[in-house]
């Protein structure tokens, strides 16, 4: 299992990794998943974006820099700021970030790559194509001008009636599509395919604020993806969620946005405090002071970070119990950050510290983020955030926090790992003067714009008067815009010339101590010629001769014999060695499903709604394709007798990445209905107007008689899932088949009571959530039925047995996922005595 006893050179196995896990040419290229060509087309694409919302940035300022300036007019202006805000949030932030994670975890955890690489495929194509959709918005000069937070009623039919806000919510919800497959993708490969050895102890801090990181994508994206459903459901459809008359009430999306939005901060801020924890033992020449209390306070940042999204909205009327109580949360998020801080201070002080060009942004970043968490402590005190709600000092507190605490950890980062990428060095002196210009006109801009702020300057106006005194503040402010530019543009140059022009770099050029450094620069598209194994946090450091061993296949899977793309799989605590991973190569589906999805979207967005049904009956065919090329299907596990001396494959296990998949896909989607019972919640103790029918139109004995044959088909595929894990298959596919006929009945009685309910969804806030809930079970309950029903045939295709018992675990927790939430449902719907009593 270890070492390479073949008898095959070390240049041949490369020779034959290099054929397997080779990009198609040309435009085969297109159908690549390997997990190094889609983190640098994240990346690539991100950097595009970013000089899209550096240009609205300058336009921006150059529209601020003089009192009464009409170089735009109020309505372009306002499209211009809201598409500022959302490029840089949506469209460059988290998928830059999101590209670097997906490019250097499996090197830094010794993998080959990630565990569901057509996953991350489809991610990058729904980024690209949802930016755009988005883009193009702005282009057509019909962008959103409701701000990039698109608060209601701004944003709704009324006061936006344009197709601007729709653009936003189809686009927004596109692009988070990819977000949320990235947050699995790497949740579940930092789990299950690391390093023999590498236990959670001796895991990369990197890797660590990955995969909060992560989690914090699944947990908190989707509160957005259904405030963004329900808005435009409210635009096309008239489902009143935010109307008051109706029963709405527009704060509902301020919180359910900010659900997402205080998470997001973090989500983008931890990958770059990342980069400063590995980038400052490698620059200090020691390791890491405190690991384990640094593990403590990144997971502390993630959990307090979901209590805080109400400190966003203490002027609009919440009561003084839950303004003090978020304050006080706000306040204590502080803690964590502030570990983390002392201890990057204290491996300076006990190292000795290079200052290299990474190092010099890594300075940068310490000063402006402490400056930055300096008045994020004031703004959790609520007479401060009365007084200064909605101005200039808000506009830069978030700029010191985002800009300074991720723009300058990431130009670190790229700084540091670029030799990995192209085999050359930057070039220090271009380097020194970016950095210089970046961070002199950073401060003179967004430093300037606290004392704009404290003097009473709004944010979000286009214009001022005379006389007021932010003249001159602001002139200086748009004139470190443009020396900020300046600097970024150095950079970005610096980066690009360095591919033709930069010196060769030597091995490990910064003598680091992790994984990726052991690689040939730049790497094979397979990583690594032999798995490693680690004994230690400072593989490189407390081995040196550990690259040479994987260059010579001394190391694990050494083996092209089965002629796959293959990894381990190994334990999530304890990372040992349980299974191989068969991991499929260039696809196609990934391409077709984000262009079938696009085009739903383009359908949705002119009204097209018979094309928008086609197109969607498409994609689900095409998805349906896909996940029957998975598990053992031929192309995707090349089968090998069973040997005791190898690895089992993971088709011939009962766990493995694709179950933690689906658990993880789950929790998200756990949280999309937690998020739509909070919807539900609140718009019953706090909407003004909310009113509930005295009597249901829906019968409870009929939901109880509905859910009996869901509950009988649940435990059916339980037993059977029991039955393959004791190897024991009979009767395998008339169980199943008796599972998903079980199924369908459940779904046909759900169907006809739904279209039986006289539902006034257009009328009623309380029935138009009621219809999301029916659909949401709808869309569940049929979804278990096809999976279900398709493992019936893929036993008779001889791709699930008792030899390969792993699929089924796969679908099993969906069963009981969609068990809980439709008794929940009838719970909290029809039992509770909330008007809906008197259906009893």
């Amino acid at each position: 299992m270890t070492d390479n006893k073949s008898g095959t050179s070390a240049q041949e196995i490369g020779r034959q990794l290099h054929h397997i896990w080779k990009n198609l040419p040309g435009w085969g290229s297109l159908a690549a998943v390997n997990h190094g060509t889609i983190g640098l087309r994240f990346m690539v694409t991100g950097l595009f974006f970013f000089l899209v919302g550096g240009v609205l940035a300058m336009l921006l300022r150059s529209q601020l820099a003089l009192p009464e300036q009409q170089l735009v007019s109020a309505e372009t202006y306002s499209q211009l700021f809201s598409m500022h805000g959302t490029v840089m949030m949506f469209l460059f932030a988290i998928p830059v970030l999101e590209g670097l994670a997906i490019y250097l975890i499996p090197k830094m955890i010794g993998a080959r790559d990630l565990v569901f690489p057509r996953l991350s495929a489809l991610g990058y194509y729904c980024y690209l194509f949802g930016g755009i959709i988005i883009l193009s918005s702005l282009v057509l000069g019909i962008a959103p001008a409701s701000g990039w937070f698109m608060y209601t009623p701004l944003s709704s039919s009324e006061f936006a009636p344009g197709p601007g806000s729709d653009f936003w919510l189809l686009g927004i919800t596109f692009v988070e599509i990819s977000a949320m497959s990235a947050g699995i993708e790497l949740t579940v490969s930092i789990l299950c395919s690391r390093a023999r050895g590498m236990t959670l102890s001796r895991m990369p801090l990197f890797c660590w604020y990955i995969l909060v990181m992560a989690l914090m994508i699944v947990f908190g994206f989707p509160p957005l993806i259904l405030a963004s459903i329900l808005l435009e459901l409210e635009r096309a459809a008239g489902m009143p969620f935010f109307t008051v008359a109706a029963g709405g009430d527009p704060l509902l999306w301020q919180h359910l946005f900010w659900l997402f939005g205080h998470p997001e901060v973090y989500i983008i801020f931890l990958p770059a405090a990342g980069i400063v924890s590995t980038l400052i033992p490698v620059f200090s020449g020691r390791p890491i002071v405190g690991y384990r209390w640094i593990v403590i306070a990144v997971i502390l940042t993630g959990f307090i970070s979901f209590g805080l999204w109400v400190h966003h909205m203490f002027t609009v009327g919440i009561p003084q119990l839950a303004q003090a109580f978020f304050s006080i949360a706000s306040m204590l998020v502080a803690i964590p950050t502030a570990i983390q801080v002392f201890a990057w201070l204290a491996t300076l002080w006990r190292g000795k510290v290079v200052f290299r060009l990474p190092m010099l942004w890594i300075s940068g970043f310490l000063m402006i983020f402490v400056c930055g968490g300096l008045t994020g402590v004031m703004l959790a005190l609520v007479p401060f955030n009365w007084q200064v709600h909605d101005t200039h000092f808000v506009v830069a507190h978030m700029h010191y926090v985002l800009v300074g605490g991720m723009f300058f950890p990431l130009i670190a980062g790229l700084y540091y790992w670029l030799p990995l990428v192209s085999g050359r060095m930057p070039s220090a002196l271009i380097g020194r003067w970016g950095f210089w210009l970046t961070f002199t006109g950073f401060n003179t801009t967004f430093l300037l714009m606290h004392l704009t702020g404290l003097l009473g300057m709004p944010r979000r106006v286009y214009t001022y008067e005379a006389g007021l005194g932010w003249d001159g503040l602001n002139l200086l402010s748009s004139i470190g815009g443009f020396i900020m530019a300046i600097g970024v543009a150095l950079v970005l140059l610096d980066l690009l010339l360095h591919f033709w022009f930069g010196k060769r770099a030597e091995a490990n050029p910064w003598q680091a101590d992790t994984l990726e450094w052991a690689l040939a620069m730049p790497p094979a598209q397979y990583n690594f010629v032999s798995l490693p194994k680690v004994n230690s946090g400072e593989p490189l450091w407390q081995n040196p001769k550990l690259a040479g061993r994987i260059a010579d296949a001394k190391e694990g899977l050494a083996d092209t014999s089965r002629g796959k793309r293959e990894t381990y799989g190994t334990s999530a605590i304890s990372a040992q060695p349980q299974k191989i991973l068969q991991l499929p190569g260039n696809s196609w589906w990934p391409l077709a499903t984000a262009l079938i999805l696009a085009l739903v979207c383009v359908s949705l967005l002119c009204r097209w709604y018979e094309l928008a049904l086609v197109a969607f009956g498409i994609a689900v065919i095409v998805l349906l394709g896909w996940g029957w090329e998975n598990g053992g299907h031929p192309k995707a596990a090349k089968l090998s007798a069973p040997d005791s001396n190898t690895l089992p494959l993971e088709v011939q296990t009962l766990d493995g990445p694709g179950r933690w998949g689906m658990i993880v896909t789950l929790l998200a989607n756990g949280a999309l209905y937690m998020s739509l019972l909070f919807g539900w919640f609140y718009l019953w103790t706090a909407a003004p107007q909310w009113s509930a029918p005295a009597a249901g139109p829906l019968s409870v004995w009929w939901l109880v008689a509905c859910g009996l044959p869901a509950c009988i088909g649940g435990w059916l595929f339980h037993n059977l899932c029991q039955g393959l894990a004791e190897k024991d298959d009979n009767r395998l596919q008339q169980k199943l088949w008796l599972s998903a006929a079980l199924g369908l009945l459940h779904l046909l009685i759900l169907l006809l009571l739904f279209i039986d309910v006289p539902l006034n969804y257009t009328s009623s806030a309380h029935d138009a959530v009621l219809m999301v809930i029916l659909l949401y079970l709808l869309g569940h309950a049929t979804l278990t039925v096809i999976l279900t029903g398709l493992q019936a045939l893929r036993v008779g295709r001889g791709y699930v047995s008792a030899c390969l018992p792993y699929e089924p675990q796969v679908i099993k927790p969906l069963w009981f996922y969609y068990l809980a939430v439709y008794w929940l449902s009838v719970a909290l719907f029809f039992l509770l005595p909330l008007g809906w009593g008197a259906a009893l």
